[in-house]
């Protein structure tokens, strides 16, 4: 786990925004077609529509938080999806408990 590409990843607001919001899929983003949210994950075009950016600045910063190890990525046919790498913040958040 390497912090400082996290708190990187995390020091942009909407980032952070995104990542709060896939804790709360449903509520947070429209609809999709395509499976249970919580399972699946969020469209990133549904992730584009809830934050309001264009679908290039949205998939840049959520490579950024997959390189973080913030969030997991699946593919399914043409479509990508996103959900929240909860083991990760799970230990993020054990790390700073202890270490900070």
């Amino acid at each position: 786990m390497d912090l400082l590409e996290i708190f990187k990843a995390l020091s942009n607001r909407t980032r952070l925004d995104i990542l709060r919001r896939l804790k709360d899929p449903v509520n947070s983003f429209p609809p999709q077609d395509e499976g249970d949210v919580h399972t699946v994950g969020v469209c990133v075009s549904s992730i584009q529509e809830g934050v309001g950016l264009s679908q290039s600045t949205v998939s840049d910063y959520l490579a950024t938080l997959q390189r973080a190890g913030l969030i997991e990525v699946r593919r399914i046919g043409q479509w990508t999806y996103y959900k929240r790498n909860e083991e990760a913040i799970n230990a993020l958040a054990e790390r700073i408990g202890k270490d900070l």
